[in-house]
């Protein structure tokens, strides 16, 4: 274990087990709108009613923190809600979704957030810290979505890390792709998406940033964003409604700028209601699996 992440540290870090939030906020049309022409969709107007997509709720309970709270990567400072883990390096790392009933444009919602684990764990490059949130979101009729959220912190990088290890050639090739997208993860993209989650964090945007400080070789795509473009495969294919959705992030997504491309792939079962999906950047990496059943 680092200096950085101590026993006692650690137990402080653990003393935010159980600790929870309540936020409300109030479905509008207008993330829907700004979110639909980021992704390149063609959606009617929503209006009073419109069922929110899945994944969409990102658009809400969004961070408000003041500007003299904002930390030198970009989020707010360490502590408050989530524990103040000192390893500068947050990532979203995957989530498990599943919905019990729609949210729709005019709902007034509630979402409970409760941080459920807080673990160490020793990867190749030094300590990971992973914190589990679970949300819960209600609308006046009750349960709508539980939600579990997968936050990995990282420690800074230092010269001579490791690369990210291979994957074997099972994990590169992904046979048996019916649907498939690509996508430019161009700066504006990654711009336009922090921009509508209020995501300040400096790796999706500040190139110098990302690498001199953080060390990344290029802007960071958002794990969410992926996992958005993921679903959003899903819905160009069909029209059924999600039940549940998990993915993984399996290594990071840079920007390509150069119009390099990010592809999206999705495998239905025979029924159509279980589906695999994936995503690989310009390489031909896996950087991300997930699964989705519909209705």
């Amino acid at each position: 274990m680092s200096t950085l992440l101590t026993p006692d540290t650690l137990a402080h870090l653990q003393s935010w087990q159980g600790r929870s939030e309540t936020l409300q906020d109030l479905i509008t049309p207008a993330p829907l709108r700004a979110l639909s022409a980021t992704l390149d969709r063609d959606d009617a107007e929503p209006v009073a009613g419109t069922e929110l997509p899945p994944l969409w709720h990102w658009l809400f309970f969004l961070p408000h923190h003041r500007q003299s709270e904002i930390g030198p990567d970009g989020h707010a400072k360490r502590g408050g809600f989530l524990p103040p883990v000192p390893l500068p390096r947050r990532m979203w790392a995957g989530g498990r979704l599943e919905w019990h009933a729609p949210l729709r444009v005019g709902d007034a919602v509630r979402r409970v957030s409760t941080i459920a684990s807080v673990t160490h764990k020793a990867g190749r490059t030094g300590d990971l810290l992973f914190v589990l949130v679970k949300h819960e979101v209600h609308n006046a009729h009750g349960l709508c979505l539980t939600e579990e959220h997968d936050i990995v912190y990282r420690p800074a990088a230092q010269p001579g890390d490791a690369a990210p290890a291979p994957l074997s050639a099972a994990q590169q090739v992904q046979p048996g792709a019916v649907w498939q997208r690509e996508v430019v993860p161009d700066d504006v993209l990654l711009f336009r998406y922090s921009a509508l989650t209020f995501n300040g964090h400096r790796i999706h945007y500040d190139r110098q940033y990302v690498t001199q400080v953080e060390g990344y070789p290029g802007l960071v795509v958002h794990g969410p964003l992926i996992a958005t473009l993921l679903v959003d495969l899903v819905r160009r294919h069909s029209d059924r409604p999600m039940r549940r959705f998990e993915f993984k992030a399996l290594r990071p997504t840079f920007e390509c700028a150069d119009q390099r491309h990010l592809r999206v792939s999705g495998q239905p079962d025979a029924s159509g209601q279980h589906i695999r999906l994936w995503a690989q950047d310009h390489a031909g990496w896996l950087t991300m699996q997930a699964s989705a059943e519909l209705v």
